[in-house]
């Protein structure tokens, strides 16, 4: 049975200075059947040499045994059979030695009769296995060698899978740090976010969102879309996120808002094709009105029977796109309780069924009036919209989608909550 995926022999190297037992293990392998190279060092230090060698050429004190040459043989050993009485090493500080290079080497401990108690010593310090000399006979040889070679190579693999686990787990850390905790100073008011990143395996893209009550009881909130893909739009995201919130907790006022953070995105971004667009409201302390800025995104929906935009205006251009530019407002008196849905176009650019339609902004609204009327909660909402709309796409949507579910309620008292 095989050990490596290669069609190439097994690359043995044998630390043993003595050299009748050296002998007798290369005869044993050689008996046994298994496809080897074998290499002989008489030292721990020649070993070392060895071991940091990918290709064994030319190593000085290594000896070719059987009259095999692995030069040509790309790659390093497969497995190392260690001899503990060596003249470089006391007890176990060869194979710490050995243990200690950046080898994927597995290591099969040789021992004599007088000091078996050391092999198990030697497998609790790393080794694979360990084997007494005057008790093995060729096939017990060759199995252990496949034994300690598979098991290093499984012992790799989850080391690796580990490894990737831990950077993965790392990463989502942070992603999810960097997605915001809405400001909410008042129990009248509510915030339900949904967030859905278009790169697999990501938990942040390049849409972005924010929500602050600031101290005199107003609600602003930000949604936005940086235009491409990937890690880049996705740290740009962030930072404009970031820039926006820090804007509003230092006091500037909303007109002031989009003319800065575009500023920012002409500094950060990576090209100068690179633009985002933004939707800011501004719902007024008794939650009886909201200001709307648009920079060339879709309007709100304003959920009633039925759903319908919260304005139908043309927006002003993208964060970017035109410098200098200050956003006109457009304001809009609320109803008593109210909820309001914020979306970036990766929930409306899915295709419908029957062609390459896409849903649209109508199409949403016609369909979170539908499914609100089926769900008791606007959480159930989001994530069934959510689910509807990839189901209507036919598979996943491709790009980013950030959704926010605002409610609220007219307030006679309009002091902060």
């Amino acid at each position: 049975m095989p050990v490596a995926s290669e069609d190439r022999p097994l690359r043995l190297l044998l630390v043993e200075d003595d050299d009748g037992d050296a002998f007798l293990v290369t005869e044993l392998l050689a008996d046994s059947g298994l496809d080897t190279d074998v290499r002989r060092a008489v030292t721990v230090a020649e070993a070392v040499s060895a071991l940091d060698q990918p290709r064994l050429s030319g190593t000085e004190g290594v000896e070719i045994l059987g009259g095999i040459d692995t030069t040509a043989r790309a790659g390093g050993i497969d497995c190392v059979l260690l001899d503990l009485g060596l003249p470089d090493a006391h007890g176990l500080s060869g194979l710490q030695r050995l243990l200690a290079t950046d080898s994927h080497a597995a290591v099969l401990v040789l021992t004599g009769l007088h000091d078996e108690s050391r092999g198990s010593l030697a497998v609790a310090a790393g080794a694979q296995d360990y084997l007494v000399k005057d008790q093995v006979d060729g096939a017990s040889l060759a199995r252990a060698v496949r034994y300690a070679v598979t098991r290093r190579r499984a012992e790799e693999s989850q080391r690796a899978l580990l490894a990737s686990r831990l950077q993965q787990e790392e990463n989502t850390r942070l992603e999810r740090g960097l997605l915001p905790v809405p400001v909410l100073r008042d129990d009248a008011l509510s915030c339900v976010p949904r967030y859905r990143p278009g790169r697999s395996q990501a938990l942040l893209g390049g849409d972005f969102y924010d929500v602050v009550q600031t101290e005199d009881g107003s609600l602003i909130v930000i949604i936005g879309d940086v235009a491409g893909h990937g890690p880049d739009s996705a740290a740009l995201g962030v930072h404009l996120r970031v820039a926006w919130r820090t804007l509003v907790l230092a006091g500037h006022q909303p007109p002031e808002l989009l003319p800065i953070l575009s500023r920012v995105l002409e500094h950060d971004r990576a090209s100068e094709e690179t633009f985002a667009t933004a939707c800011q409201l501004v719902i007024s302390p008794d939650g009886g009105s909201v200001t709307v800025f648009c920079a060339g995104h879709p309007s709100p929906l304003l959920l009633a029977s039925p759903t319908r935009a919260l304005l139908e205006v043309t927006p002003g251009p993208a964060l970017g796109i035109v410098s200098d530019w200050v956003w006109d407002a457009a304001s809009v008196t609320l109803p008593d309780e109210w909820t309001l849905m914020l979306f970036t176009d990766g929930l409306i650019e899915g295709h419908v069924p029957g062609g390459a339609e896409r849903l649209g902004e109508e199409g949403l609204a016609e369909l979170t009036t539908k499914l609100a009327h089926e769900h008791a909660s606007w959480g159930e909402l989001a994530d069934a919209l959510l689910e509807a709309v990839q189901r209507l796409n036919g598979g996943p949507l491709a790009d980013d989608i950030a959704l926010l579910l605002l409610s609220g309620r007219r307030r006679t008292d309009a002091r902060p909550g």
